[in-house]
């Protein structure tokens, strides 16, 4: 034949053999929700046919087991893995998630173009499809500093990348019911492509007003509610559960036959932890269908459903025509999977990588933290007659609440509280070395002695830090500084335990099991000092994220996000 096409057309009508053929599989149609059983005819890593088809190159009998397309995440920060973009690709393909939808906002808000560039080009040699969308809030927003900025002509340069398809979360929600002229100017930018939403708790018209300028998803609702005014109002709906984000048990009524079409499962946030232990996309689906959902309703919300609103072509399904990215899973409802085709090609079973990560020079990501020398002084809190503003923490989610509360005292200054559980927080610049040090206090932690301190702060990423007392907050500050990124824990004075993430402060360039080994010393170091949340260094990361209600922390003082304004 002349063309691949014709050679595809050939295969597909039985005239001359395949590449591959996937015999005697259980395939799951994601559009009808079926299951038929049969073989699947492959040709350079495209579907030629779903049928009778025997003649092939290469023939793998399944034995039965039952064939899906393979994951896509529909909305996902991998940054949050801490591992550079080889090893989160090994942790994920292994469990079946071959596409992600991403935005990397984590790494612009460090490096700019630079760091966006650096994670496309190391995932144009790996087995994941990778689809950007253009990071529409780099900084989140003016009340914090971040490392690059982004304005409205440099998204029209990245919506001019392949591998684009759209604007990512725009979490400047006030920005855009105020008006503001740069946020809506981003989004004029965009036509013929998807705009993500990121809308916690907005309703009513200030709902419609931020629908009405174009965004059509949402992955920030907690309760079914909201869940619910949000879909009734247009938007697909992401039901969202990741490391700190769980959402899954709360929002999965709304899944029903009249709306399934309309929703999706999402990741956002999940630590390496999480993605070696329990899984990835994989992992919610596997919850879904143990929470009552149907197995083949779950699969469609992880892969037809992300790839119709994204406008995936030839992803999502098991069809002619359409890539050859493909499961096999022996047990539908534990959901294990065998076997991950990525185009075509083996690229794992049972859970273990069948190809080869190599590391990438990451250039413009290192050397990203800049401190302006301080003293302790500069982590002192003067004390009023007046209630102090508290952070605090929700179990579960990453909204906090505002407490009002007495504080205690000595000789002038705010100092922590250790039996109420009142720590102090501080937020450190660390791009510029401009020297702004935000501090306030934080409930929630059950932090007993010493300080826990962190180079990864949604979304500015500047050092947040909580502690007991100034020398170890201080402490832990400097050893961040000296590793040039990374997870600390410091008591009485010195570093207990600490994972370096030197790639823009966010990511490691270890491999992923010696990642986790680390981060498990780290968690562990601060569960010894009291910490009783789950996963303390993920609940940190979020404290400094100023468009997530009610109260937060960044380096330009205490955000009243409901009012958007700095308070302290």
């Amino acid at each position: 034949m002349s063309t691949k096409l014709a050679r595809l057309i050939a295969i597909a009508k039985g005239e001359i053999p395949a590449d591959l053929i996937l015999a005697n599989g259980r395939i799951i149609n994601v559009f009808t929700g079926e299951i038929e059983e049969g073989n699947v005819a492959i040709m350079d890593g495209r579907i030629a046919g779903v049928g009778d088809y025997q003649q092939a190159k290469e023939v793998l009998d399944l034995e039965g087991k039952y064939l899906a397309p393979g994951f896509i995440d529909g909305h996902v920060h991998l940054e949050s893995s801490m591992l550079d973009v080889g090893q989160y690709t090994r942790a994920v393909v292994s469990k079946g998630t071959l596409g992600i939808v991403t935005d990397l906002h984590e790494i612009a808000n460090v490096c700019g173009l630079d760091g966006i560039s650096y994670v496309m080009n190391c995932a144009r040699r790996l087995p994941l499809e990778v689809f950007l969308m253009a990071p529409s809030c780099v900084p989140a927003t003016h009340l914090e500093t971040a490392g690059a900025r982004f304005g409205v002509d440099d998204i029209h340069w990245v919506l001019r990348w392949r591998r684009c398809i759209g604007l990512g979360e725009m979490m400047n929600y006030p920005g855009v019911l105020n008006g503001d002229e740069n946020v809506l100017g981003k989004i004029e930018s965009v036509t013929g492509k998807v705009i993500d939403g990121h809308a916690p708790g907005v309703a009513g018209k200030d709902l419609n007003g931020y629908i009405a300028a174009g965004i059509y998803s949402d992955h920030e609702s907690v309760t079914l509610d909201e869940a619910r005014e949000k879909l009734r109002s247009g938007m697909r709906i992401m039901i969202r559960e990741g490391s700190s984000e769980k959402n899954l048990e709360a929002l999965l009524p709304l899944v029903t036959d009249n709306t399934y079409k309309r929703c999706m499962f999402a990741i956002d946030d999940r630590s390496c932890v999480d993605l070696l232990g329990d899984g990835d996309m994989d992992a919610v689906v596997r919850k879904a269908i143990r929470c009552g959902l149907d197995p083949v309703r779950a699969i469609q919300l992880a892969t037809v459903n992300v790839a119709e609103y994204f406008r995936l072509e030839r992803l999502g399904a098991i069809a002619p025509g359409y890539i050859a990215n493909i499961i096999a899973i022996r047990d539908l409802t534990g959901l294990q999977v065998d076997e991950v085709f990525y185009r075509g090609t083996l690229v794992a079973r049972n859970g273990e990588p069948q190809f080869n990560v190599y590391k990438t020079v990451a250039n413009g990501t290192k050397d990203t933290v800049k401190i302006k020398p301080f003293n302790k002084n500069a982590l002192r809190l003067t004390a009023s007659e007046d209630d102090e503003p508290v952070i605090e923490i929700v179990p579960g989610q990453i909204i906090t609440r505002k407490r009002m509360e007495k504080v205690k005292a000595s000789d002038g200054l705010i100092v922590p509280d250790t039996e109420r559980d009142i720590l102090k927080l501080a937020v450190v610049e660390r791009h510029g070395a401009t020297g702004n040090i935000g501090v306030g206090l934080v409930n929630g932690f059950g932090l007993k002695q010493g300080a826990l301190a962190s180079s990864i702060a949604h979304d500015s990423h500047n050092i947040v830090v909580v502690g007991t007392n100034d020398e170890d907050i201080y402490t832990a500050i400097q050893e961040i500084e000296r590793l040039q990124g990374g997870l600390v824990v410091a008591a009485g004075g010195d570093i207990i335990a600490s994972l370096a993430l030197p790639i823009a402060g966010l990511l490691s360039d270890e491999p992923l099991e010696t990642v986790v080994e680390k981060l498990d010393r780290v968690e562990k170091a601060a569960a010894d000092l009291g910490v009783t949340l789950p996963s303390a260094f993920s609940t940190l990361s979020f404290l400094a994220l100023p468009v997530i209600p009610e109260l937060r922390l960044t380096d330009l003082g205490l955000v009243d996000v409901l009012q958007f304004r700095i308070i302290k």
